[in-house]
Protein backbone atom coordinates (compact mmCIF):
# COMPACT_ATOMS: atom_id res chain seq x y z
CA UNK A 1 0.00 0.00 0.00
CA UNK A 2 1.11 3.44 -0.81
CA UNK A 3 1.79 4.61 2.93
CA UNK A 4 3.83 1.41 3.42
CA UNK A 5 7.70 1.32 3.70
CA UNK A 6 8.15 -2.48 3.16
CA UNK A 7 11.69 -3.65 2.09
CA UNK A 8 14.84 -3.22 2.64
CA UNK A 9 14.96 -0.98 5.68
CA UNK A 10 18.57 -1.03 6.37
CA UNK A 11 22.24 -2.78 5.24
CA UNK A 12 24.14 -3.60 2.17
CA UNK A 13 22.84 -5.47 -0.79
CA UNK A 14 26.50 -6.68 -1.41
CA UNK A 15 26.46 -8.52 1.81
CA UNK A 16 26.74 -12.09 2.31
CA UNK A 17 24.04 -13.66 4.20
CA UNK A 18 24.46 -16.94 6.19
CA UNK A 19 22.13 -16.90 9.04
CA UNK A 20 18.48 -15.03 9.47
CA UNK A 21 16.05 -14.17 13.03
CA UNK A 22 12.41 -13.78 12.07
CA UNK A 23 10.11 -11.45 13.87
CA UNK A 24 7.20 -9.53 14.16
CA UNK A 25 8.94 -6.49 15.33
CA UNK A 26 12.56 -5.43 15.39
CA UNK A 27 12.89 -4.72 19.00
CA UNK A 28 15.97 -4.44 20.98
CA UNK A 29 15.67 -7.93 22.17
CA UNK A 30 15.53 -9.31 18.68
CA UNK A 31 18.41 -7.28 17.58
CA UNK A 32 20.49 -8.73 21.02
CA UNK A 33 18.93 -11.85 19.86
CA UNK A 34 20.44 -11.74 16.26
CA UNK A 35 23.91 -10.28 17.70
CA UNK A 36 24.02 -13.37 19.58
CA UNK A 37 22.82 -15.76 17.01
CA UNK A 38 25.65 -14.22 14.50
CA UNK A 39 23.18 -13.11 12.24
CA UNK A 40 23.45 -10.73 9.23
CA UNK A 41 19.93 -10.36 8.67
CA UNK A 42 16.41 -9.65 10.64
CA UNK A 43 13.40 -10.21 8.72
CA UNK A 44 10.69 -8.69 10.33
CA UNK A 45 6.51 -8.15 9.31
CA UNK A 46 6.35 -4.27 11.41
CA UNK A 47 8.83 -1.74 9.17
CA UNK A 48 11.47 -0.27 11.53
CA UNK A 49 11.68 2.75 9.69
CA UNK A 50 7.87 4.35 9.17
CA UNK A 51 6.50 7.71 8.42
CA UNK A 52 8.94 10.33 7.91
CA UNK A 53 12.59 10.24 9.38
CA UNK A 54 14.34 13.03 9.63
CA UNK A 55 17.61 12.06 11.82
CA UNK A 56 19.05 8.97 12.92
CA UNK A 57 18.34 9.64 16.49
CA UNK A 58 15.91 8.39 19.61
CA UNK A 59 14.49 5.19 20.39
CA UNK A 60 14.01 4.22 16.82
CA UNK A 61 17.32 5.66 16.02
CA UNK A 62 19.05 3.68 18.43
CA UNK A 63 17.98 0.58 16.81
CA UNK A 64 19.06 1.68 13.42
CA UNK A 65 22.09 2.53 15.22
CA UNK A 66 23.07 -1.05 16.92
CA UNK A 67 22.03 -2.83 13.63
CA UNK A 68 24.79 -1.11 11.84
CA UNK A 69 27.23 -1.48 14.58
CA UNK A 70 26.78 -5.51 14.82
CA UNK A 71 26.59 -5.45 11.00
CA UNK A 72 22.84 -6.62 10.61
CA UNK A 73 20.64 -5.57 7.43
CA UNK A 74 16.54 -5.38 8.21
CA UNK A 75 14.18 -6.31 5.41
CA UNK A 76 10.17 -5.88 6.38
CA UNK A 77 7.76 -7.03 4.42
CA UNK A 78 3.85 -5.68 5.68
CA UNK A 79 1.31 -4.92 3.97
CA UNK A 80 2.65 -6.71 0.88
CA UNK A 81 2.54 -10.23 3.08
CA UNK A 82 -0.87 -9.22 4.59
CA UNK A 83 -2.32 -9.52 0.81
CA UNK A 84 0.04 -12.10 -0.62
CA UNK A 85 -1.29 -15.58 -1.20
CA UNK A 86 0.19 -17.62 1.16
CA UNK A 87 0.51 -14.49 3.71
CA UNK A 88 -0.58 -13.30 7.21
CA UNK A 89 -3.96 -13.66 6.22
CA UNK A 90 -4.31 -16.77 4.38
CA UNK A 91 -2.29 -18.31 7.24
CA UNK A 92 -4.46 -17.23 9.74
CA UNK A 93 -7.57 -18.46 8.31
CA UNK A 94 -6.07 -21.86 7.73
CA UNK A 95 -5.25 -22.57 11.43
CA UNK A 96 -9.35 -23.19 11.60
CA UNK A 97 -9.39 -25.49 8.47
CA UNK A 98 -11.76 -22.76 6.63
CA UNK A 99 -10.92 -22.48 2.92
CA UNK A 100 -10.59 -19.06 1.84
CA UNK A 101 -13.10 -17.77 -0.61
CA UNK A 102 -11.46 -14.82 -1.28
CA UNK A 103 -10.22 -11.08 0.27
CA UNK A 104 -12.31 -9.64 2.55
CA UNK A 105 -12.00 -6.52 1.48
CA UNK A 106 -11.53 -4.94 -2.54
CA UNK A 107 -7.36 -4.06 -1.30
CA UNK A 108 -7.14 -8.11 -0.74
CA UNK A 109 -7.02 -7.50 2.59
CA UNK A 110 -8.57 -10.43 5.08
CA UNK A 111 -9.60 -13.81 4.34
CA UNK A 112 -13.11 -15.45 4.14
CA UNK A 113 -14.26 -18.80 4.63
CA UNK A 114 -16.52 -21.30 6.00
CA UNK A 115 -15.41 -24.03 8.98
CA UNK A 116 -15.52 -27.37 7.92
CA UNK A 117 -18.10 -27.40 10.86
CA UNK A 118 -20.26 -25.21 12.55
CA UNK A 119 -19.38 -24.25 16.02
CA UNK A 120 -20.60 -22.89 18.77
CA UNK A 121 -19.22 -19.78 19.69
CA UNK A 122 -17.93 -20.91 23.46
CA UNK A 123 -16.29 -23.80 21.36
CA UNK A 124 -14.69 -21.50 18.71
CA UNK A 125 -13.16 -19.18 21.41
CA UNK A 126 -10.91 -22.01 22.64
CA UNK A 127 -9.88 -23.07 19.58
CA UNK A 128 -9.00 -19.76 18.89
CA UNK A 129 -7.19 -19.95 21.88
CA UNK A 130 -5.38 -22.82 21.26
CA UNK A 131 -4.33 -22.05 18.07
CA UNK A 132 -3.12 -18.41 18.93
CA UNK A 133 -1.54 -19.08 21.82
CA UNK A 134 -2.70 -15.42 23.40
CA UNK A 135 -3.29 -15.00 27.09
CA UNK A 136 -6.54 -13.86 26.67
CA UNK A 137 -9.36 -12.63 24.08
CA UNK A 138 -12.17 -9.93 23.89
CA UNK A 139 -15.02 -10.67 22.23
CA UNK A 140 -18.65 -9.79 21.35
CA UNK A 141 -21.40 -12.66 21.07
CA UNK A 142 -24.13 -12.16 19.19
CA UNK A 143 -25.38 -15.25 20.06
CA UNK A 144 -24.66 -17.15 17.00
CA UNK A 145 -23.17 -20.03 15.90
CA UNK A 146 -19.55 -19.79 14.37
CA UNK A 147 -19.61 -21.00 10.36
CA UNK A 148 -18.81 -18.33 7.71
CA UNK A 149 -15.38 -16.68 9.36
CA UNK A 150 -13.52 -13.35 8.14
CA UNK A 151 -9.90 -12.67 9.65
CA UNK A 152 -7.71 -9.65 8.78
CA UNK A 153 -4.61 -10.18 11.54
CA UNK A 154 -3.62 -6.81 13.50
CA UNK A 155 -5.35 -3.56 13.30
CA UNK A 156 -9.04 -4.79 11.20
CA UNK A 157 -11.81 -2.80 12.94
CA UNK A 158 -12.89 -1.01 10.13
CA UNK A 159 -13.47 -4.13 7.50
CA UNK A 160 -16.08 -5.25 10.54
CA UNK A 161 -19.14 -3.55 8.17
CA UNK A 162 -17.47 -5.62 5.48
CA UNK A 163 -17.52 -8.96 7.32
CA UNK A 164 -21.20 -8.21 7.99
CA UNK A 165 -22.17 -7.36 4.34
CA UNK A 166 -20.19 -10.64 3.01
CA UNK A 167 -22.62 -12.91 4.95
CA UNK A 168 -20.06 -13.16 7.96
CA UNK A 169 -21.44 -14.79 11.56
CA UNK A 170 -18.26 -14.40 13.07
CA UNK A 171 -14.96 -11.83 12.32
CA UNK A 172 -11.76 -12.40 14.06
CA UNK A 173 -9.42 -9.62 14.04
CA UNK A 174 -7.54 -7.21 16.55
CA UNK A 175 -6.56 -3.81 18.02
CA UNK A 176 -10.98 -3.10 18.12
CA UNK A 177 -12.28 -0.07 19.37
CA UNK A 178 -15.16 0.50 21.75
CA UNK A 179 -17.65 1.87 19.04
CA UNK A 180 -16.38 -1.27 16.52
CA UNK A 181 -17.86 -3.46 19.74
CA UNK A 182 -20.60 -1.53 19.49
CA UNK A 183 -21.17 -1.49 16.03
CA UNK A 184 -21.11 -5.17 16.07
CA UNK A 185 -23.43 -6.04 18.49
CA UNK A 186 -25.98 -3.39 15.78
CA UNK A 187 -25.10 -5.69 13.33
CA UNK A 188 -25.52 -8.56 14.97
CA UNK A 189 -22.14 -10.24 14.32
CA UNK A 190 -19.63 -11.99 16.78
CA UNK A 191 -16.63 -9.82 16.98
CA UNK A 192 -13.31 -11.61 18.53
CA UNK A 193 -10.22 -9.10 19.18
CA UNK A 194 -7.25 -12.06 19.47
CA UNK A 195 -4.40 -9.34 19.61
CA UNK A 196 -2.23 -7.82 17.05
CA UNK A 197 0.56 -9.98 17.45
CA UNK A 198 -1.09 -13.60 18.27
CA UNK A 199 -3.21 -13.12 14.80
CA UNK A 200 -0.03 -11.73 12.69
CA UNK A 201 2.63 -14.03 14.09
CA UNK A 202 1.63 -17.21 12.79
CA UNK A 203 2.85 -15.87 9.58
CA UNK A 204 6.59 -16.36 10.93
CA UNK A 205 7.30 -19.72 10.70
CA UNK A 206 5.90 -20.35 7.72
CA UNK A 207 7.67 -17.60 6.08
CA UNK A 208 10.90 -19.04 7.74
CA UNK A 209 9.89 -22.57 6.02
CA UNK A 210 9.31 -20.87 2.58
CA UNK A 211 12.50 -19.27 2.52
CA UNK A 212 14.62 -21.91 3.90
CA UNK A 213 12.98 -24.39 0.87
CA UNK A 214 14.31 -21.31 -1.15
CA UNK A 215 17.17 -20.53 0.06
CA UNK A 216 18.89 -24.09 1.59
CA UNK A 217 22.34 -22.52 2.13
CA UNK A 218 21.05 -19.54 4.53
CA UNK A 219 19.72 -20.74 7.78
CA UNK A 220 16.40 -19.01 8.94
CA UNK A 221 15.64 -18.77 12.83
CA UNK A 222 12.14 -18.00 14.29
CA UNK A 223 13.19 -15.64 17.31
CA UNK A 224 12.49 -16.86 20.66
CA UNK A 225 12.38 -13.44 22.17
CA UNK A 226 9.65 -11.59 20.86
CA UNK A 227 6.54 -12.68 22.32
CA UNK A 228 3.03 -11.40 23.30
CA UNK A 229 3.08 -8.51 25.66
CA UNK A 230 -0.67 -8.22 26.45
CA UNK A 231 -1.78 -9.79 29.58
CA UNK A 232 -4.66 -10.44 31.46
CA UNK A 233 -5.46 -9.91 35.04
Amino acid sequence: MDFDNAGLQTGRLSASLNRAVLALDITEAVIEEAAAEKAELIISHHPLIWGTLKSVSGRRGEKLLRLAENGIAAISMHTNLDIAAGGVNDVLLGLFCAEAQGPLDNLGCGRLGNLEETMELSAFLALVREKLGGTGLRYYSAGRPVHRLAVMGGAGGNALEAAAERGCDTYLTADIKYDQFLLAAELGINLIDGDHFCTENPVIPVLAEALAKRFPDTEFIVSKKHQQLISFA
